[in-house]
């Protein structure tokens, strides 16, 4: 069987949650015998690469608007790869991909993950949503993240007679086994415990939040990740004078794996939308480390259940957030078991073999019916 994924960025080029989760999702249906291609938009490089398996081809990236890419040349690609799938897999939002879906007269089976609702761009949205609606009845199944998710968009209400859920999963074999040596060179930079924030640095993970929390706390936090607030966000830090909140930017994956195992706790403060589900916050629970995290009616409650494997906060309530901390910190009998039930909750329900298996049930239902 035969899968092509269509997106706008991938790896090499950007290391982001849903090209984490495609690239699992090749790796693991690549084990149950698929053939993954993926198609994106690539700025530079070669046309044409091979990553953990599966095949990657790049088309130039021409121009973007709100964010969004537009490559004459994915079109022309994207008619040529169909007409060898089995299943095409979409990953939304990308309204470019609704019009490629079109204008490449695509007529195999397929499938669209909705990894979000489209949160900042109003106007954008209602010019876009004629668009949207109609490429999503034209697909045959729309995917949710996670139940939360599915419950609480109002897109994904309008199509949930062709919803179904399966959730993010991941691989904890594909994560490198960081060294002593490094673990001691971090450790000796951070003390034995501290607050651990994995992610991309959008205006939506609610990091400014954390800042201000922060205020009226010296527990050491340690920021990992770069992107488009980073500036912004260490000003607002010296403006607070905080000492104790760390910013080391992006990282290599061993240390980002020593990073993870050393972390007393995750501490993900989104506050919108956006954050649709929360990779780095499931990768905590793999890590089996308690969780805080803010109710926004997404997955990441899914994967943070309150009072059980951490605490769920209010959204953009820092003294909530700090309170949160604060319980966690001074009560580590309390922050063990929590980890203990979110690293079992991770083997229960967010795997990426059980990932794998539910999609390649998908695919196979799908090549089996006729368009």
């Amino acid at each position: 069987m035969r899968v092509l994924h269509f997106y706008k960025t991938y790896y090499p080029d950007t290391w982001g949650g849903i090209e984490q989760v495609i690239r699992q999702l090749c790796v693991g249906t690549g084990r149950l015998g698929v053939t993954n291609e993926v198609l994106t938009l690539s700025r530079s490089g070669p046309s044409k690469i091979e990553i953990d398996g599966h095949t990657v081809h790049r088309v130039p990236l021409d121009f973007e608007v709100a964010s969004t890419g537009f490559s004459f040349a994915a079109i022309r690609k994207l008619a040529r790869l169909a007409r060898d799938a089995d299943v095409i897999h979409y990953h939304f939002p990308w309204p470019f991909m609704d019009i490629a879906h079109f204008m490449a007269r695509i007529n195999k089976p397929c499938v669209v993950t909705y990894h979000s609702d489209i949160v900042r761009q109003k106007n954008l949205l209602r010019v876009y949503s004629p668009l949207k609606r109609r490429f999503l009845r034209s697909v045959d199944t729309v995917v949710a993240t996670s139940p939360n998710y599915l419950a609480s968009s109002p897109v994904l209400k309008r199509f949930e007679h062709k919803t179904r859920t399966i959730t993010y999963g991941l691989d904890k074999s594909t994560y490198p086994v960081a060294s002593e040596e490094l673990k001691a060179k971090w450790r000796a930079q951070f003390g034995e415990r501290f607050f651990l924030f994995v992610g991309v640095l959008r205006y939506y993970k609610g990091l400014h939040i954390l800042l201000d929390a922060m205020a009226n706390l010296d527990y050491p936090v340690v920021i990992v990740g770069a992107g488009p607030e980073e500036q912004a966000l260490k000003q607002h830090a010296q403006r607070l004078g905080l000492t104790h909140v760390h910013f080391i930017g992006a990282v290599e994956e061993d240390d980002k794996a020593a990073l993870l195992e050393l972390s007393y706790a995750m501490v993900f403060p989104s506050h919108l939308r956006s954050e649709a589900f929360g990779i780095s916050l499931l990768e905590g629970a793999m890590y089996g480390k308690p969780m805080i995290s803010s109710e926004i009616g997404t997955g990441t409650t899914y994967i943070n259940i309150d009072n059980d494997t951490g605490l769920v906060v209010p959204p953009d309530d820092p003294a909530a957030l700090g309170a949160a901390m604060r319980t966690l910190w001074e009560q580590p009998e309390l922050a063990a078991g929590m980890g203990r039930r979110a690293e079992a909750r991770y083997w229960e329900l967010f795997t990426a073999e059980t990932m794998a298996k539910n999609y390649h049930a998908l695919y196979r239902e799908l090549a089996g019916k006729a368009r």
